[in-house]
């Protein structure tokens, strides 16, 4: 990081400055004063770190004075004044310690109370053997029953690692993902939605093809009235 420092003197030999170059000068002065405050005291991130701004994560790849630029997921260079960023709250990954994530999945509300045992067990079991990825007892519970036939379960697991490294958190989660769908279908754990109910009331008329006149007793036929 490249620190340049400026120093203005002026030497009153004609008329004052006006007010316009005064506001200038004087807004000008109150930026690299946010700028160097924000870089070297507040000092939220160094080049390297991954971070999150409005939602967005990026790694810092440049720190200045003025600007900073981040590079982010797709390679695309993003320049933010310090000034800005000064105003934002923004999330460090690599200052962050161990991180959790999250995975959730639904069953049929039906299921068994033994399965559903059978798969918390599996799912602990799996994380406790992957030492070097995970912290033990991931926390199980049923998170919300949807539409009174599934209930959806979620599992939140430790990393043994923060999410500065973004392709190996989800290299271990998708690990994660494979094991639960392989443990749901050696359980023979389904997800079906309730049949549905229709009922037909009219039906167009085919044309150029026979049509029958027999209908359920319940029905009225075409064009016909109650008396």
């Amino acid at each position: 990081m490249n620190v340049i420092f400026v120093t203005f003197s002026f030497y009153p030999k004609g008329p004052k400055p006006t007010k316009l170059f005064s506001f200038i000068f004087g807004n000008m002065c109150k930026i690299v004063f946010e700028s160097i405050i924000f870089l070297f005291v507040i000092h939220p991130f160094d080049v390297g770190d991954r971070c999150e701004i409005d939602g967005v994560q990026m790694v810092v790849e440049e720190m200045n004075i003025l600007t900073t630029v981040f590079l982010r997921f797709d390679n695309q260079k993003v320049v933010y004044p310090n000034s800005l960023l000064w105003t934002k709250s923004i999330g460090n990954y690599y200052r962050s310690p161990d991180m959790g994530d999250g995975i959730e999945f639904s069953i049929h509300i039906t299921t068994p109370a033994e399965k559903i045992m059978l798969i918390k067990q599996r799912i602990t079991s799996y994380i406790e053997g992957k030492k070097d990825h995970w912290y033990p007892a991931p926390m199980i519970v049923f998170k919300d029953m949807e539409s009174l036939n599934s209930v959806r379960i979620a599992v939140w697991p430790t990393h043994r690692m923060n999410h500065q490294d973004m392709g190996e958190k989800w290299a271990r989660r998708s690990q994660l993902v494979e094991e639960i769908a392989k443990i749901c279908r050696e359980l023979d754990i389904e997800y079906r939605l309730y049949p549905l109910d229709i009922n037909v009331r009219t039906l167009p008329t085919p044309t150029g093809l026979p049509v029958s006149d027999r209908l359920p007793p319940h029905w009225a036929a075409p064009g016909s009235s109650s008396k």
